[in-house]
């Protein structure tokens, strides 16, 4: 036998198979930890800045450590600005809009993925091209509507147009349409109707694609900044990154306390995140699996 017989078959050994195996998964962990080193480069370089003075933001070349720490950046936001308002309406706002999109994207959902009515299809895909419409092309028209109703300048501006989205719909829609019928056929025999199948079965064994709809929710409420600075005039009753461009003037930025405030306004999503992580990962890879 030949040795270039000989050395295919040595390549084809089980040995050699997991060590090649082992090698591409040390590169790719290797790719991904880089890429991890690249993201995080933004945070790290807003965390050096909010804890520079002033005059260390722009020194060349750039500083990553401070030659000292300001840690008054962080508590001139509790003693300059109303800051606690701010979060609290960011919260209230976030968690509202999570709450309206598990209950009424949800329902919808559940129609679309298990009740038979005349063009369900058509009306879905419909539904799902609103998603294709920036969200620009949305602000005058609902500039309109709030105006007309009175509520500019109120809650009820930030909150109401927020409670349901195509995107919530269309994840929830794929989720159900996974979940076995035979479970919905067994409770339907013992008289169950849609919504107590829906309540009492479809719910909770849908705990991923909840967390993932809430994750994704959450995250745009609390980032959410131009919808506010069009309806809201009143500093109580703005958000967290509407207030925060108080620090960004039409001259010049603090930039230091910005970065602070921005670190502050990041912790929330990094909580819910880190809370909901199983959850969301497990939800992203099981909705979509079933058209």
């Amino acid at each position: 036998m030949s040795s270039a017989e000989v050395q295919p078959a040595a390549l084809n050994r089980p040995g050699a198979r997991r060590a090649r195996a082992r090698r591409r998964r040390l590169l790719g962990y290797l790719v991904l930890s880089l890429l991890a080193v690249l993201a995080l480069i933004p945070f790290l370089w807003m965390l050096s800045t909010s804890l520079k003075s002033p005059d260390e933001v722009f020194v060349f070349p750039p500083k990553w450590i401070p030659s000292q720490l300001h840690f008054e950046n962080y508590t001139s936001l509790w003693r300059e600005l109303p800051i606690n308002r701010w979060i609290l309406n960011s919260v209230l706002i976030a968690c509202t809009g999570v709450l309206g999109h598990l209950v009424f994207c949800s329902l919808s959902a559940y129609a679309f993925a298990r009740i038979r009515f005349p063009f369900r299809e058509p009306l879905f895909y419909l539904f799902i091209l609103t998603m294709l419409i920036p969200g620009q092309v949305q602000l005058i028209p609902n500039f309109v509507l709030m105006r007309n109703l009175g509520w500019i300048d109120t809650y009820w501006a930030l909150i109401m147009p927020g409670l349901a989205g195509a995107l919530g719909t269309f994840l929830l829609r794929q989720f159900f349409m996974t979940l076995p019928r035979e479970l919905e056929d067994a409770a339907r025999v013992d008289g169950a109707s849609y919504f107590r199948i829906y309540r009492s079965i479809v719910l909770p064994l849908s705990g991923p694609a909840l967390a993932t709809v809430a994750v994704f929710t959450f995250i745009e409420k609390w980032n959410d900044f131009i919808w506010p600075l069009v309806v809201i005039n009143s500093p109580e009753k703005m958000t967290l990154p509407l207030g925060l461009g108080y620090l960004n003037g039409v001259h010049s930025t603090d930039w230091t306390r910005l970065m602070a405030g921005d670190l502050v306004s990041i912790a929330p999503m990094l909580l819910v995140f880190a809370f909901a992580q199983r959850y969301f990962v497990r939800g992203i890879a099981l909705t979509g699996l079933k058209g």
